[in-house]
This record gives structure tokens, sequence and C-alpha cells, in this order.
């Protein structure tokens, strides 16, 4: 594994910003594991980030990568599919990247089933800002903005891309690391929108705040708290309480937004030739 982090990471970019027991760097090697995996050349991978912890990884690894607005990531991820439907575009955000200010390109990436693959590291706050409540904290958690607990209902964001017309929609978590890598592998297999979901831990923001400061604790929680999502739908709902599903919650079948795209141009007599050859 240090082989494979010293390869993927641009030279000169380490160390990194993020907190001691943070989730993301082990999200992101779950992204690199599936990488070498499957063998992708860098040339043909494209990594979109918006603005939070989450997306900071950008900066650090090896591809081509934009470090856009934040809330925007999926309007720039959009664009380079559209010039480029070669690429393999992968979109990284964070809980209140995806969910608040940037809420409605989800919902419209999802509704035009872009063939993205879309990574959204949940942590349930604001943590690059100073820890703020986000629409993903779980009701009645204590966080800089709700020191009392939240009084908001947490967002159900996988079951919004699945309404919103994503065709794979998935949830992993930090401590589940492999099915992590293997959600990516079929995310990336899906011709369409692929949502993931990665429960994550915040010791610094979220953590301190709600008597979880050690992040090994945080993990065990995720650990015990996920079940597969085939055995939590057996659940009888007294049962279900404190539990929540990991693995492919949802897959479906659809044309994705560019092949409807080149048969709308092709209809209406446009070269489509040079689509996807960059500027050769």
């Amino acid at each position: 594994m240090p082989e494979l982090i010293m390869d993927y990471f641009r030279p000169g970019s380490l160390p990194h910003m993020w907190c001691p027991g943070c989730g993301t760097g082990i999200v992101l090697q779950s992204f690199l594991r599936t990488v070498q995996r499957m063998g992708l050349s860098r040339d043909e991978v494209v990594v979109v980030g918006g603005i939070g912890c989450s997306a900071r990884a950008v900066s650090y690894i090896d591809f081509n990568t934009v470090h856009t607005t934040h809330g925007r990531a999926l309007a720039f991820a959009t664009g380079i599919k559209l010039a480029r439907p070669d690429l393999l575009v992968f979109v990284l955000m964070g809980d209140g990247d995806a969910s608040a200010i940037g809420g409605n390109h989800l919902i419209h990436a999802a509704r035009r089933n872009m063939d993205l693959n879309v990574l959204v590291i949940n942590n349930s706050v604001y943590g690059m800002t100073g820890g703020q409540c986000s629409p993903l904290t779980p009701a009645g958690s204590k966080t800089a903005t709700s020191p009392y607990g939240s009084m908001e209902r947490q967002l159900n964001l996988t079951g919004l891309a699945e309404a919103a017309g994503a065709t794979f929609v998935a949830r992993s978590t930090a401590y589940h690391s492999r099915l992590t890598s293997d959600l990516i592998e079929q995310g990336i297999a899906n011709k369409g929108f692929s949502f993931i979901e990665v429960i994550s831990q915040c010791p610094t923001g979220f953590g301190r705040k709600n008597k979880m400061a050690d992040p090994a604790a945080m993990l065990q929680w995720q650990k015990q708290s996920a079940l597969p999502a085939e055995k939590f739908i057996d659940l009888p709902p007294g049962d279900a309480k404190g539990k929540f599903p990991i693995g492919v919650l949802y897959k479906n079948q659809a044309p994705d937004f560019m092949e409807m795209y080149l048969g709308m141009s092709s209809r209406a007599g446009c070269d489509n030739d040079n689509r996807g050859k960059g500027n050769e």
C-alpha cells in the first residue's frame, strides 16, 4: 500500500491537511485501490472536487483534477463529460457540498442520468469551516451551530439520488474500505449516474461534541451500526433503529444523457466524429 500511495500522489504534495483520525484518507485509499486493480490509466481519469475537507483530495492525487467552487462540482463534471465522453469522471464531495448548496445540481445530474461516478464522504458536519450543522447531521447531534442538538431531520441523500433518477445507488463506510472499493468498481461498470455515500468520521468537528472523539471508537460504531442491505430490509422496524444499510441500495438501467445527446445531434445532422478525441 505505501507504494500505491506514493505512486498516485503528486510529488511534494504531502503532508496532507486532514485532521488525525479523519476518514477521508481511508476513502481516498479505497478509490486508489480501485484505480490500481482495474488498471486505469491516469490520462483516462478525471477527478472533480468542490469545497470542503473531502474535496481537498483533488489537490493531492496525480490525475486530471479540478478543484471547483462550493456546491458546483457536478456542474463542472457535467461539462467535462459532455466535452470528453471517453473519460471516466469521478466527483468527490462532502455532505454539505453535495446536499446543501450543491443539492440542486445533484438532483438534475441524477435526473439526466449523467455518466458520472459520485462519491459523497458523509462526516455529518461542515468540518472545514468550523463544525456547523449540515443537512446530513443526525437529529439531536451537537454541532457548532446546534449546541443543544440539531432539531432538523436528517436528509436521506441516497433516497434523494434514487428518486431523482440515479441508476446506481450504494452506501459504505470508512470502516468497510474494501466494500467501498468494490462499490466504486460497480459504479464504474454502470452506464449512467452512479452515486455512493460513504459514512465517515470527523473526530474533530463532530466527534468531540458528541462524546465520540476517539476515531477508533467512531469506526467501531460504523462497524456495529451498518448492516448489509439484504439483511437490513428484513429487520422488524424496532430492530432497525440505530442501524443503516450498506452495499447496493438500488440499481436500474436507463439511457444515459450522452447516449441521448449524441442520438439527437446525429438526427440534427451534427458531426460527432471528433467527440472524445481531445485536441489531437
